[in-house]
């Protein structure tokens, strides 16, 4: 996904990376023994691809969204309660702990204009996405904590893989998604955090291919001691597609494909300087099905990144990246099998405050 349009040999952008802009306003209090809050934020993107255009709708490159817009109630005894948009829960601590969230990964030149870029979304894990939700987070048992909740039905849609995807029109054409996950986090000379989450949404299409459900889960890990940290990730599905969710996860008559995803990743903090160095390596996986496999047999995507983050102040932090992106499609006939490759350079500052 992230190897630009294939027409051109270079191309350079100034563009934002994997975080956009972030603006978010947050307000918190207790009334009547129970903490309720709100978040809501503004996220533009800061490219164009268009001279003397002030647009806004982002057709030209001046795309905005609204990432966060919701509610919580609860109290520590017994959890709160969610209500709105926020992050999805599925996959959420895969793209949480990859290196690339500071900086751009893949498809800085296919999403050129666009609020961000890649990361390593659709090389190594499949997007959490922005959800509308109704969720409810335990406590935290001494590490363990666990969230449940009803995410707003996604949309199948053809991603542009061999054989044709099965889509469906709008979001009546699905039922809620059922999402979870559960994690343990620890501390002290050898820290670090275990995760497992799921989800199942039903997904119907109009027509005689009637509806069929999508199912996915994950595991991952992270430990990090005497500044060396290391992760480990890997996902698998049937139906929930590739790098999007539901994107290529049925057929032109509604039939699932299976899916899985990977990624590794190996860090280290210089000690003094604080500079943090990391490598990383992931592929995503989209199996053809036994009706595909006259034409084709798997797609690959995969993604080298090494990357240095520096904080050059405590909230500023200067990035410098290299990534080889490579897609391979699999076939049958050794003759119709394809490959493509993109390498990304990107040098660039993120600021927290």
């Amino acid at each position: 996904m992230g190897l630009g349009t294939g027409n051109a040999e270079n191309s350079a952008n100034i563009t934002t990376g994997l975080l956009p802009n972030y603006l978010s306003v947050s307000g918190k209090t207790r009334q009547n023994d129970i903490d309720v809050g709100f978040t809501i934020s503004m996220n533009p993107g800061s490219s164009s691809t268009r001279s003397g255009i002030q647009d806004n709708g982002g057709a030209d490159g001046g795309r905005a969204e609204n990432r966060q817009a919701f509610l919580t109630f609860g109290d520590k005894s017994w959890g709160s309660i969610k209500l709105g948009k926020d992050l999805g829960i599925y996959a959420s601590d895969a793209i949480l702990n990859d290196m690339t969230l500071l900086g751009v990964g893949g498809g800085a030149g296919s999403l050129a204009g666009n609020t961000t870029t890649l990361g390593r979304i659709g090389t190594g894990f499949m997007y959490a996405d922005w959800k509308s939700q109704v969720a409810y987070s335990s406590p935290n048992w001494n590490g363990f904590s666990f969230t449940v909740g009803l995410t707003h039905a996604w949309n199948a849609t053809d991603g542009g893989v061999p054989a044709a995807s099965l889509t469906s029109s709008n979001r009546a054409e699905g039922q809620t998604a059922y999402e979870g996950k559960a994690s343990y986090e620890w501390t002290g000379d050898v820290a670090g955090k275990v995760w497992a989450s799921g989800i199942s949404q039903k997904v119907e299409f109009s027509g005689a291919a009637g509806g069929e459900r999508a199912n996915a889960w994950d595991i991952g890990a992270n430990v990090n001691v005497a500044g060396f940290g290391l992760t480990g990730y890997y996902g698998d599905g049937k139906g929930i597609g590739q790098t999007f969710q539901l994107m290529d996860g049925f057929d032109a008559n509604g039939k699932r494909r299976d899916s899985d995803q990977w990624y590794v990743q190996g860090t280290y903090t210089l000690p003094g300087v604080g500079t943090k160095l990391g490598v990383s390596y992931g592929e995503s996986t989209l199996d053809a099905n036994s009706v595909d496999k006259a034409s084709w047999s798997e797609v690959q995507d995969s993604m080298w990144t090494v990357g240095a983050y520096h904080p050059l102040t405590k909230h500023l932090n200067l990035v410098a990246e290299y990534s080889q992106t490579e897609r391979d499609v699999s076939s049958n006939v050794a003759a119709n099998d394809a490959q493509a490759k993109a390498k990304t350079v990107s040098l660039g500052a993120i600021l927290f405050f």
